[in-house]
């Protein structure tokens, strides 16, 4: 299949530029956070998740300490060590690819790599959502950096609480169903209740644990979610999930 024919390859090419276009967004808030340009970039190049480099400045913008942070960068991380597994067993990288693939499986190459029924369509659609989000993210990030650097004081511009509407824009399409909602509100609650009495950041892993705990003595559909909204093979061939039934 030509790449310009493949599903796969367009439904990443429209993740990559949407995805990447908001590296502004993350580049000027974390420069309003108190980073510098530099540091801004090595979180992007290096860390490279989206939510969790969200969670690390929005952490340290509240004034909580390096650890607390990390920590909760790294609990919101988490998803993609269970994402690379599944890579892993889809996909089967091999030397290098290994290494390469572990660094760009994100949220949207996942995704992309999964709503496919082919073996080659998924390769496509997982590398190219991941290198093209990757070359994205971190050029707008670059340029949301250098343009926050330079308005000065971020409460002019209303960035210093930019953060929690980033995060809020990140969550809310997930929010589907009952049991979502009010895992959602009672972390809300707790993260309330937490602030007055805990150093900054620690709320948002206090809010962590008690979503943990629900889902633990969740009796909820453990398959909801899994499977791609959207066929994108629907028409083209009847060899998808309906035609294989």
């Amino acid at each position: 299949m030509k790449l310009r024919d493949s599903p796969a390859f367009k439904i990443a090419l429209s993740l990559s530029i949407a995805t990447g276009l908001y590296g502004v967004s993350f580049g000027a808030l974390s420069v309003a956070s108190g980073f510098d340009v530099w540091q801004t970039m090595v979180l992007s190049l290096l860390l490279f998740s989206g939510g969790s480099q969200f969670a690390f400045i929005g952490v340290v913008a509240g004034g909580g300490s390096g650890v607390a942070a990390m920590t909760a960068s790294a609990l919101l991380g988490l998803r993609n060590g269970i994402y690379g597994m599944q890579i892993n067993a889809m996909l089967h990288p091999r030397g290098w690819r290994r290494y390469a693939s572990a660094h760009i499986t994100i949220d949207e190459s996942t995704a992309t790599a999964s709503g496919q029924t082919d073996a080659g369509e998924q390769r496509r659609g997982f590398w190219t959502a991941g290198i093209g989000i990757f070359i994205l993210w971190n050029i707008f990030t670059a340029v949301g950096a250098l343009a926050g650097d330079a308005m000065g004081d971020p409460k002019q511009w209303g960035l210093d609480g930019a953060a929690v509407a980033a995060f809020l824009a990140l969550l809310w399409p997930r929010l589907k169903g009952r049991e979502p909602w009010a895992i959602a509100a009672a972390c809300a609650l707790a993260t309330i209740l937490a602030v007055p009495f805990v150093p900054s950041g620690v709320p948002i892993l206090v809010a962590a644990v008690i979503a943990g705990v629900i889902g633990w003595f969740s009796h909820a559909r453990m398959d909801e979610g899994l499977e791609p909204d959207i066929d994108p093979y629907a028409g083209r061939h009847g060899h998808g999930r309906e035609g294989s039934s």
